[in-house]
């Protein structure tokens, strides 16, 4: 059975009331006896990167709403250690941070692609054992982290597409309504 540990991403179940994870996916980024840290993968916002750096206004990359907490601070996640120094691997390939500066500047001259980098503003934290209680709730179903699913071309199909990366059992789930009473 799958536990919670970095490099797992949390699924939110088909009906959960809470509009901050209502059909999310949430990569677990550091998970330890004081709590657990996420970055919501699936909300793109309206905001490319330039509109929160002067310094690199002319970049037209989709800046995503990596969770309700610490919305004044932006995280990345890539995949390429080879070019970004100081980033922390939490799954096969795929890194969480380093230079912001350096990726940036990779960003600006094009030497690094769209695929390779995404940009979050703020993130998802949990004190300790909370999300253990919610996990206890069935709030949330756990999947291994891939960069298909985490790097997706169409960012609102990552929820269910994590849905069908879990096995045919799971694919009624994809199509339930949010609101059980609409059904």
């Amino acid at each position: 059975m799958m536990e919670i540990s970095q490099g797992i991403l949390l699924v939110a179940e088909p009906f959960m009331k809470d509009p901050n994870f209502q059909r999310t996916v949430v990569l677990i980024c550091d998970h330890n006896s004081n709590g657990s840290f996420g970055i919501t993968i699936n909300r793109l916002t309206k905001d490319v990167l330039g509109d929160y750096l002067p310094d690199f206004e002319q970049l037209k990359n989709p800046v995503f709403d990596g969770g309700p907490v610490g919305k004044d601070h932006m995280h990345f996640i890539h995949t390429r250690a080879d070019l970004i120094e100081g980033g922390k691997e939490i799954a096969e390939g795929i890194f969480w941070g380093g230079d912001f500066k350096s990726a940036l500047k990779l960003v600006l001259h094009n030497e690094i692609a769209q695929h390779e980098i995404r940009f979050y503003l703020g993130y998802a934290g949990w004190e300790e054992k909370q999300l253990d209680g919610e996990m206890d709730e069935k709030s949330w179903l756990l999947l291994k982290a891939n960069s298909s699913l985490i790097f997706h071309k169409n960012p609102s199909q990552i929820w269910k597409d994590s849905i069908k990366q879990m096995g045919k059992e799971f694919y009624p789930v994809m199509n339930y309504p949010l609101d059980p009473s609409y059904n």
